[in-house]
């Protein structure tokens, strides 16, 4: 069984920065792809980001194109999701995600097949 734990969250103003990181730890079997989902007050869970075992194929929720960057480090067992001109639409919970693939360049977006979950990082963008 994988630990993912996620942290970097905080309160920021409009416009700011913040850098999100997820530690994966336990058995990994195989490639892994990583999401980043948020969840805000009032709102569904959305899916925001995800990357591929290999760091080579990212995805992301059309908002958040341009100012959200998503990397890994697998030396480290870690990712990240580089946030920038953060907005107040953007506060959320910020979940990150683990499910194994068969290829390396997989990345998922569905998050039904997502296996272990973080526990979670407020991100809260206000002035």
């Amino acid at each position: 069984q994988l630990q993912l734990v996620d942290s970097g969250g905080g309160l920021v103003q409009p416009g700011g920065s913040l850098r999100l990181s997820c530690v994966v730890s336990g058995f990994t079997l195989d490639y892994y792809s990583i999401g980043w989902f948020r969840h805000a007050p009032g709102k569904e869970r959305e899916w925001v980001s995800c990357i591929s075992s290999s760091g080579g194929n990212t995805n992301y929720l059309d908002s958040v194109k341009g100012r959200f960057t998503i990397s890994r480090d697998n030396a480290k067992n870690t990712v990240y999701l580089q946030m920038n001109s953060l907005k107040p639409e953007d506060t959320a919970i910020y979940y990150c995600a683990e499910v194994h693939t068969t290829l390396q360049a997989m990345c998922v977006i569905r998050a039904r097949k997502y296996d272990y979950w973080g526990q979670g990082t407020q991100v809260t963008v206000s002035s």
